[in-house]
């Protein structure tokens, strides 16, 4: 499974299920350069203020709702798949990712379990995952992680962003990705966009667009339409699952 956010964040993709990219899908970007900023950076203390505020509104909020684009581009193949969809979240661990394009697929996250529905293919794929094991540039979503335990944090260069970006590098080693980047609007603390670099130095880039939180979204909204005929698979009563 994809390691990403959603983080508002994170997001915070690592709901999205990983594959080969699609043969016909141009390289239309290449990665930004990650490379440290030569210029001189704001004070420790703006620093710190902006994290602090940036986890005290995902602390608050109960729940969100966005669109989203995600880039994923693959460093083997130097290729870039790009992706649209919309997701939903609710306290205290309710996630939803539908994508529309390319195809329609369908991630439910509900506390450990995590429902794959693929329209197309007409799967519906049960497996677990242990939340309690989660970094904190997931859980942080959740109210529960902490990123300035977790995490060294900067300031990273972003020429002609609006918001201000994040380079966050895990403090211990972390198998599932090299780092994250985050863009903050930093009137708001939100994140608008998370970049996560996979080990393989591949990038999984989402942004966010039409942000709304606090609108009391109710349970069914969590509940997927799975289509007639739909074979379902129980990863969890399997070795390893």
């Amino acid at each position: 499974m994809g390691y990403g956010l959603l983080l508002g964040v994170s997001g915070l993709a690592w709901a999205q299920e990983k594959a080969a990219p699609e043969k016909t899908a141009p390289a239309k970007a290449t990665p930004e350069k990650t490379a440290p900023a030569k210029t001189a950076q704001p004070p420790k203390e703006a620093l710190e203020q902006l994290v602090d505020r940036m986890q005290a509104y995902y602390e608050k909020i109960q729940d969100f709702s966005a669109d989203f684009e995600q880039r994923y581009h693959y460093k083997m193949f130097d290729r870039t798949q790009v992706s649209q969809g919309r997701v939903i979240f609710k306290k205290p661990a309710l996630m939803r990712w539908d994508y529309e394009k390319p195809s329609k697929r369908s991630f439910l996250i509900s506390e450990e379990q995590v429902l794959a529905l693929d329209a197309a293919a007409l799967t519906l794929t049960k497996t677990t995952i242990a939340t309690d094991k989660l970094s904190a540039a997931v859980t942080f979503l959740w109210g529960r992680g902490k990123l300035k335990e977790e995490f060294h944090i900067s300031y990273a260069p972003c020429k002609g962003c609006k918001e201000v970006r994040l380079e966050l590098l895990p403090k211990k080693e972390e198998p599932r990705f090299q780092k994250l980047f985050l863009d903050i609007d930093v009137k708001t603390a939100q994140v608008v966009q998370s970049t996560v670099v996979d080990p393989d130095g591949s990038e999984n880039r989402i942004r966010f667009l039409r942000w709304k939180e606090n609108q009391n979204l109710q349970q069914e909204a969590f509940k997927l339409s799975v289509p007639e005929g739909t074979q379902f698979l129980d990863m969890t009563k399997m070795p390893g699952g």
